[in-house]
């Protein structure tokens, strides 16, 4: 490049190139596009996820990376990278669906999933029954000939219910019809819904996966090679793609998710069973406990219960308001999976479009407040948690 002037040279930048050593983490390949020799690999590259990478909504490293990282913790064949939890969601689904078809769903979803289905319903013809979450009969009795998918949750948010994933996914395969799970609130670590039968497992990589609060990010993983092609054929023209960089992040935060997942489960486990025991709650939702009707499924799916429960106060909605207004520790702020303990209220924040039947539907009281614990220590989080219920009786 020497006899280059100095204004082609600050464009066209020196690449290094690796001799005999490479990174020990996965590089941040923050590039739009990429440069090729030969014309037949560059239209190769086009049409397929595992060609070579062209451009950054089709392909990139980093998030390549990432996809294959998901993958292998899920037991999937592929995967297909999303920007967030719902821009994998609404990938899979609207690859899957088209006017006139029929989706079951379990009762209890995540609010924004349940206004993806209602939108589909009304925009597009698409018809849903909502069945329990452990009641494969309900599943084959609700099949119609224009059914196509069954969407599950692995631990239901924010009431905790857990899916019956091998009897569900069992009963869909019956149908001939995709399952999908989305186990966000378990993780890889607790559950890997294919080795159950699931055809699509997804996660919003916002929560557990990253687990510092800092990135927005969603994955699909699939069991077979034919759906895969299929949904990243449908997410790319979406453009659902994440950038580069969150998805290093998420890489980055991904290696510590055993090590999390441990203390998360800990901290929940005495959390919830002291609030169980506190004569100013109603009820606690956690599969961990036998009280909930979860528990023996999940006891049988699952090595342990998860860092997301639920609690219902004797003051109802007034005694909740109260609750997340003292928390000093504790933050009144949205998601979940961070190393922080977040609190909020469904009825008026995620499950927020839900109206008073399906709130109902979905276990959600007026006064329920929903808990993601953190990895504090737990003797701090609850001395937070007795005293802000001290205000709030």
């Amino acid at each position: 490049m020497s006899e280059l002037r100095p204004e082609t040279r600050a464009v066209h930048l020196p690449q290094p190139v690796m001799e005999g050593s490479r990174p020990i983490t996965v590089p941040i390949y923050q590039t739009s596009g990429f440069v090729f020799d030969d014309p037949a690999v560059f239209a190769d590259g086009m049409g397929r996820p595992d060609g070579a990478y062209v451009y950054g909504r089709l392909s990139n490293p980093t998030v390549r990376s990432l996809e294959e990282a998901v993958a292998g913790l899920e037991g999937g064949v592929g995967a297909v990278a999303a920007g967030s939890g719902m821009g994998a969601i609404n990938s899979v689904l609207f690859a899957l669906l088209k006017p006139g078809d029929h989706v079951i769903a379990q009762r209890a979803v995540y609010g924004g999933t349940s206004t993806t289905l209602t939108d589909l319903v009304r925009r597009f013809g698409v018809s849903v029954t909502y069945v329990p979450e452990d009641d494969p009969e309900a599943v084959r009795a609700a099949v119609t000939p224009q059914t196509r998918v069954l969407y599950l949750e692995t631990i239901a948010n924010p009431v905790t219910q857990v899916a019956d994933l091998p009897a569900m996914c069992a009963a869909a395969k019956e149908a001939g019809l995709v399952s999908v799970v989305d186990n966000t609130f378990a993780s890889p670590v607790l559950c890997r819904p294919i080795e159950h039968g699931a055809d699509i497992v997804v996660h919003s990589t916002t929560k557990y996966l990253s687990g510092h609060t800092d990135v927005l990010g969603g994955i699909a993983v699939f069991a077979s090679d034919e759906l895969y092609r299929r949904v990243w054929s449908f997410s790319v023209e979406l453009g659902a793609t994440p950038d580069p960089f969150a998805a290093w992040l998420t890489l980055r935060g991904m290696q510590t998710l055993s090590l999390r997942m441990e203390r998360h489960c800990h901290n929940t486990r005495v959390l919830a069973t002291r609030l169980a025991e506190h004569p100013a709650v109603t009820a606690v939702h956690w599969p961990g406990l036998p009280s909930h009707p979860s528990h023996q499924v999940a006891t049988r799916l699952l090595p342990d219960f998860g860092g997301v429960f639920s609690f219902d106060l004797a003051g109802g909605r007034p005694a909740g308001e109260k609750f997340m207004s003292a928390v000093r520790l504790a933050l009144l702020a949205p998601s979940l999976g961070g190393v922080e303990t977040l609190i909020l209220h469904p009825a008026t924040t995620s499950h927020r479009a839900l109206t008073a039947e399906e709130l109902l539907r979905s276990g959600i009281g007026e006064g329920t407040v929903r808990v993601a614990v953190g990895i504090e220590h737990v003797e701090d989080l609850w001395a937070d948690f007795e005293q802000a219920l001290a205000q709030s009786s």
